[in-house]
C-alpha cells in the first residue's frame, strides 16, 4: 500500500490520519507500506491538532513493525517531529534534493549562534554518510520509486509469507576462483569484500544498503540459489574490517530487519576484533556493541558464516560465531580463529623477549593457533572449505535450512539494548 504528501506542505492533521489509515489497511491486509513523505512539518495554523495527527500516524507505523516490511521515499524537505517517521522505518530512501532535520538552521543559529544550510544540516548526502539514516539514494522521485519496487521484490509481503524465490542466471554449482583470488598474499593487505559477496551471490547482484555510513560493514539484499538472502560482511577497506559504534548499530539493525521477514542471512567474516580508542569507549561502545550480539543472539532464520581471514576476540564471537547460535560455521584455509593476531599475544605474553625471541614466537603462535584447523577440532568451527566451493555449499546448506523454523519461548517482547 502506499501514501504520498505533497512535496514541501506542511502536514495537517488529516495528512498524518492519512499515513494512519495507510498504515491500518497494510497491517490488516499484511502487505507492504511505501510512504512518500515531503513535508515542512506540522502546520503552524492547525496548532497542537497537528502534532496529533502525526503521532497517531507514529503509533500505526510502530503497530506496523516487523509485521509488514516500512519503506520511507523523502522526496523533498521533511522536518520537525515528522522527520522522526523516517526513522520508524525499515528503509529509507532519499532523493538526491531532499533533507531531513528536527530542528532547522534558524532554530539552530538562535539557540547555538551556528549558521548552516538546510543541506550541510541534514541534506542527503549528510543522511548517506554521516547519521546513517539514508539506506538508499536516488537522483529523483522516479528512480527512488524504482529503487522502492527493487526492494518489495526482495522482500516477503510480511512476517509469516516466505521469502521470495528469484531464478538466477548462473548455475549453483560454479566455482567461486574470482572469490578465492580476491584475497591479498599477505594477511595484512587490503581487499574489496564485495568482490567475494558478488562472486558468492546469484548474478553478482547485490543491493547494498547504507553502504555511505559505516563502511567498514557491508550490508545488503541478494539471493544465492534463487533463495533471497541478507548478507553481511566486514569490510577490511575501511579500518581494517574492525568493528566500531556505527558499525554495531548498522549491523544489528540489519539482521533484526532480516530476522523479522524471514530472510537467511549470510555473514562474511574477516574482522581483528573492536577498534580501539577512548572516544569509542566513553560514547558506550559496550552498548552499542552489545546491540549487535543480541541481535545475531535471538534471529530465528538460517544462518551461515563463511570466515574468510581474521576473526579475531569479542568481533570474532559477535560475528554470528557458532555461540552465537548459527546454523553453519564454514572457514577458508586462510581463516585466523583467536583471541588476537600472534603480534600482539607475543608482546603480551613474552615482553622481555628481544626481537629475534619474539619472531620465533610468533611464527610458533602462527602455527599452533592461527589457522581454522585448531578451531574445528573444538567445535567452533564446522567444515574447512575449499573456497572455489563456497558459492556451492553455501547454496545447499540454505537448501537443507529451508524448513527451519524455531520457536522462542512466550514473552511480551525482549529488552534490545538500544
Amino acid at each position: 500500500m502506499r501514501v504520498g504528501e505533497h512535496a514541501a506542505t506542511e502536514l495537517l492533521a488529516t495528512d498524518g490520519d492519512e499515513i494512519r489509515i495507510a498504515a491500518e489497511h497494510a497491517l490488516e491486509r499484511r502487505i507492504p507500506l511505501v510512504i512518500e513523505l515531503a513535508t515542512s512539518g506540522a502546520s503552524a495554523d492547525q496548532g497542537v491538532a497537528a502534532l496529533h495527527g502525526w503521532g497517531r500516524a507514529a503509533r500505526a507505523l510502530v503497530a506496523c513493525s516487523g509485521v509488514v516490511p516500512v519503506l520511507v521515499l523523502v522526496t523533498g524537505p521533511t522536518t520537525a517531529g515528522v522527520s522522526l517517521l523516517t526513522g520508524l522505518a525499515d528503509v529509507v530512501v532519499m532523493t538526491a534534493d531532499a533533507y531531513a532535520f528536527v530542528s532547522g538552521p534558524q532554530m539552530i543559529a538562535e539557540f547555538t549562534g551556528v549558521t548552516i544550510s538546510n543541506d550541510d544540516l541534514g541534506g542527503t548526502a549528510v543522511h548517506a554518510r554521516t547519521s546513517g539514516l539514508a539506506h538508499l539514494v536516488a537522483a529523483n522521485a522516479a528512480e527512488g520509486r524504482h529503487l522502492v519496487d527493487d526492494l518489495l521484490a526482495r522482500l516477503p509481503a510480511h512476517t509469516d509469507a516466505e521469502a521470495p524465490a528469484m531464478a538466477p542466471f548462473d548455475p549453483v554449482d560454479r566455482d567461486t576462483t574470482l572469490a578465492a583470488e580476491a584475497l591479498p598474499a599477505t594477511p595484512t593487505g587490503s581487499y574489496d569484500v564485495r568482490d567475494v559477496i558478488a562472486d558468492v551471490i546469484d548474478d553478482g547482484d547485490l543491493l547494498e544498503l547504507r553502504a555511505g555510513w559505516a563502511a567498514n560493514l557491508v550490508t545488503g539484499l541478494a539471493a544465492i540459489g534463487g533463495q533471497a538472502v541478507g548478507i553481511v560482511a566486514n569490510q577490511p577497506q575501511t579500518v581494517a574490517g574492525t568493528l566500531d559504534i556505527g558499525a554495531s548499530q548498522k549491523g544489528g539493525r540489519f539482521v533484526g530487519f532480516c530476522d523479522a521477514f524471514n530472510l537467511p542471512i549470510v555473514t562474511f567474516v574477516d574482522t581483528s576484533g573492536f577498534y580501539p580508542g577512548k572516544d569509542l569507549e566513553w560514547r558506550g561502545m559496550i552498548r552499542y556493541g552489545a546491540q549487535l550480539a543480541f541481535a545475531y543472539a535471538r534471529a530465528t532464520v538460517p544462518r551461515v558464516s563463511v570466515t574468510l581471514r581474521k576473526s579475531y576476540g569479542g568481533a570474532y564471537i559477535v560475528m554470528d560465531s557458532k555461540y552465537m547460535g548459527n546454523d553453519l560455521a564454514l572457514a577458508w584455509p586462510s581463516a585466523e580463529i583467536a583471541v588476537m593476531g600472534a603480534k600482539g599475544a607475543v608482546e603480551i605474553l613474552h615482553r622481555r623477549a628481544d626481537d629475534a625471541e619474539r619472531d620465533e614466537l610468533i611464527a610458533a603462535y602462527e602455527q599452533r593457533l592461527l589457522n581454522p584447523y585448531i578451531a574445528a577440532e573444538r567445535g567452533s568451527i564446522d567444515q574447512v572449505i575449499d573456497p572455489v566451493d563456497t558459492r556451492r555449499l553455501v547454496t545447499a546448506a540454505l537448501d537443507v535450512l529451508a524448513t527451519k523454523r524455531e520457536r522462542l519461548p512466550h514473552r511480551r517482547h525482549d529488552n534490545l539494548p538500544l
